[in-house]
């Protein structure tokens, strides 16, 4: 049988290749993004520009290898390229985007994240063909240091000045002195930073996986704070009570029974506690996702978040559940009084009390 050419309207069709074009760029460059952090070039570069001769001095390096990655950092708007002087360097944004961890982006820190899908890649495949899931503690160590550096990086720039104030009277308590627990703690970057800020306050992380909690009181250790303790527990079995506030960031709808760790959170509240839900920004329908911000949660609940409650026969909320479907898993949990506190381009902060 012979091929058809389908009729396509040329300008239609260089738009969508340009489009591509511009993905598979992305796509190739994520690993050298990676490149770019491990070997201290993003760092080097915001501390004066170079050449790619000076900067494989500067970083113990090939200066030919260099030589390539500067052109393609430079290409994709990374890093900028002085023709007069034939330096690199990174302006204002860039640098803060991409050589600060402790700043409010840590965008290298989200292509750890990319290098875990990859290293799952052939479980995703099968995930996609017999509807299984993959545990959080089976993917590589890259997606829990990911996940630890570009949270925390939205913690620093959200967490003490916006997402706790606007809860009712959290603050106060904090101050006073407060029972928190975070539930679903991962390495511990939002009890640490809380812990820091509220040497009045208790803080207790739990997660179910033991190498995290583990790493999480390091960091504690590490950052000299003494009100802070991680325990392995999942979101329906730790044994607290009586807490001022429980914060779920970035995990409930990770969760296998997200029902049951709502009315377990409402049964170790005090009796005028609250929740803090942290959840990836969405719209509740599909058509208000389909933005860059909706492209990214998706394409990482599709192999890692979907995957996680799957391994245990959960409902799969996915990154993208949006407030009405958050909103009636805390109804369904116990809570009367649920309200969106805040926002950002990339979280929804809903606060739920009895």
């Amino acid at each position: 049988m012979g091929s058809q050419q389908t009729s396509v309207e040329p300008e239609r069709l260089n738009q969508f290749l340009g489009a591509a074009v511009g993905d598979l760029g992305a796509a190739i460059s994520a690993s050298l993004v990676l490149v770019g952090d491990r070997l201290g070039f993003y760092k080097a570069l915001a501390e004066e520009p170079a050449t790619p001769a000076e900067l494989a001095a500067r970083t113990g390096t090939s200066e030919r290898y260099v030589r390539e990655w500067l052109g393609n950092q430079a290409a994709g708007g990374y890093v900028e390229y002085d023709a007069g002087s034939g330096r690199y360097g990174l302006d204002p944004a860039q640098a803060l985007c991409l050589a600060n961890p402790g700043g409010p982006v840590d965008l290298p820190g989200a292509y750890y994240l990319i290098e875990a899908t990859f290293h799952a890649l052939e479980r995703t495949v099968d995930n996609f063909r017999s509807g299984r899931g993959m545990e959080w503690g089976e993917h590589h160590a890259c997606l829990f240091h990911g996940t630890e550096r570009f949270f925390r990086a939205g913690y620093n720039a959200h967490l003490l000045g916006e997402w706790l104030p606007a809860l009712d009277e959290a603050t106060d308590k904090l101050a006073r002195g407060a029972q928190v627990a975070d539930v679903g703690c991962g390495h511990g970057a939002s009890t640490v930073l809380m812990a820091q800020a509220y040497p009045r306050s208790h803080f207790t992380g739990y997660d179910y996986h033991a190498e995290s909690v583990r790493i999480a009181n390091e960091r504690a250790k590490e950052a000299g704070v003494d009100n802070a303790r991680f325990e392995v527990a999942d979101a329906t079995g730790y044994g607290g009570k009586d807490f001022d506030l429980i914060a779920f960031f970035d995990c409930l709808h990770d969760m296998a029974d997200p029902v049951g760790a709502a009315r377990h959170a409402r049964q170790a509240l005090a009796t005028d506690g609250t929740v803090m839900l942290v959840e990836p920004f969405a719209g509740d329908r599909v058509e208000d996702n389909l933005n860059p911000v909706g492209r990214v949660y998706y394409g990482a609940s599709s192999q890692i978040c979907v995957p996680v409650s799957l391994a245990r026969n959960g409902p799969a909320l996915g990154a993208q559940a949006g407030e009405a479907r958050l909103r009636q898993v805390l109804e369904e949990g116990g809570f009367g009084h649920v309200r969106r506190a805040a926002e950002t381009p990339f979280n929804l902060v809903i606060e739920a009390r009895a």
